[in-house]
């Protein structure tokens, strides 16, 4: 009986074509974005458009020197958990260091950016009594899963709607407990959040703000701080999450936020205290990372010239950039799951490049799409092969262009 339900929703999403096959990409040292299929050493390499190192940093020698140091002097594995034998002092420099990036009196890190908002916002919710959240309908799936797992009333605000969310918030008690979480880049559809806007409300309610800046840190604002930082309002959201999988180029989440906020979290979240902590080599590379960023704009003015490069190529050839994009992020609509999987596995054995199709319930039906981000290491001549393939695959498999008069920039 259990074989066959589980084997029922595997082949129901096969057959919609939301079933999920890992493609194999070895990325080569030194030569990124390029990789390898299979570690087949002899095998023509792919160009890879998919990536959250945004920025190139997992392949920048301050980064790999800081790891192959923290190696030679700590070996692999933290040995436990922040609270036994897992805090080694590379935590404490990072986290200093990530609480300056923001503004912020303290920081905590997490494993990963998922682990980050699930826990945070678990134990967050569960401080107040009788809290009620404010959610983004858009928001990440680790949001949406620390939220679920508190027994607290929640509401889902339209997506980026300020009136929306303050209807929802003028219903409530002034004194009532109230947290407002939303992102500010989102990662699907590459818009960004009206983040004063919000902060005026919480301002106005009583509310506290968390902001998910993921896809944001690195890459703008002073210092590659976060959009927050860049309109200057760093100082106006209480808590401020980030990773160090993307634009940083390791691994690793954390939150930012004021000494007495932080500890709580320390001090309450099973999320953090019941788990294994990253291992110095991570933390070194992690606060390598971040230490160059805060100092350098080479990355950051890099990034936002090919983006500029690679969003005019895509006009100009009719590719769909969804007009929710004025991010770095650029979302190519497809809009049927099984010509998506179908479409990228052409780009990858015709063209040899790698998109990863991406299809409900990541994003809607009928949405399905390319996720396209360029780096600062893409050539104008990889651009120019990839609105070329597109070109190809969209005739291939007759996927709507767009149409001339919306060929303006979006």
């Amino acid at each position: 009986m259990y074989t066959e339900i589980i084997k029922d929703k595997i082949d129901n999403l096969k057959q919609g074509g939301q079933y999920r096959e890992f493609v194999t990409i070895n990325r080569i040292n030194g030569q990124y974005p390029l990789a390898r299929l299979n570690g087949q050493k002899d095998e023509k390499p792919v160009v890879v458009w998919c990536s959250n190192d945004y920025l190139g940093m997992s392949q920048h020698d301050e980064v790999t020197k800081a790891m192959h140091e923290a190696i030679r002097m700590f070996g692999a594995g933290s040995g436990g958990s922040r609270n036994i034998g897992g805090t080694h002092y590379h935590y404490a420099a990072l986290e200093a260091s990530l609480a300056e990036w923001h503004g912020k009196e303290a920081a905590l890190v997490f494993p990963t950016g998922y682990g980050s908002n699930d826990a945070t916002l678990q134990c967050l919710l569960r401080l107040f009594p009788n809290c009620i959240v404010f959610s983004d309908e858009l928001n990440h799936a680790s949001i949406i899963n620390g939220i679920r797992s508190c027994k607290v009333e929640r509401k889902i605000f339209k997506h980026n709607n300020v009136e929306h969310l303050e209807e929802l918030l003028a219903a409530q008690p002034l004194d009532r407990a109230k947290v407002i979480v939303f992102e500010s880049v989102y990662s699907m559809d590459g818009d960004i959040a009206p983040i004063k806007e919000i902060a005026d409300l919480a301002h106005k309610y009583n509310a506290i703000t968390f902001l998910d800046e993921v896809h944001a840190t690195g890459m703008y604002g002073p210092r590659g701080a976060g959009i927050a930082s860049e309109l200057g309002i760093a100082d106006r959201i209480d808590i401020i999450q980030g990773t160090m999988a993307k634009a940083i180029g390791v691994i690793g989440g954390y939150i930012a936020s004021s000494a007495l906020l932080i500890d709580a979290i320390r001090s309450f979240a099973s999320g953090f205290i019941f788990t294994t902590s990253l291992p110095p080599a991570v933390v070194a590379a992690c606060h390598a990372s971040v230490e160059h960023l805060k100092s350098s704009d080479k990355e950051r003015i890099a990034l936002h010239e090919k983006t500029n490069m690679l969003r005019n190529s895509l006009s100009q050839a009719h590719i769909p950039i969804m007009k929710s994009s004025e991010t770095h992020i650029l979302p190519v609509l497809v809009g049927e799951a099984k010509k998506c999987k179908a479409a990228a596995k052409r780009l990858l054995e015709e063209h040899y490049i790698y998109i990863q199709p991406i299809n409900s319930p990541t994003v809607p039906i009928g949405t399905e799409r390319f996720r396209i981000n360029v780096t600062p290491n893409h050539t104008q001549k990889q651009i120019l092969h990839l609105t070329n393939a597109l070109v190809e695959v969209f005739h291939y498999f007759d996927i709507p262009f767009a149409p001339s008069k919306r060929l303006t920039l979006v």
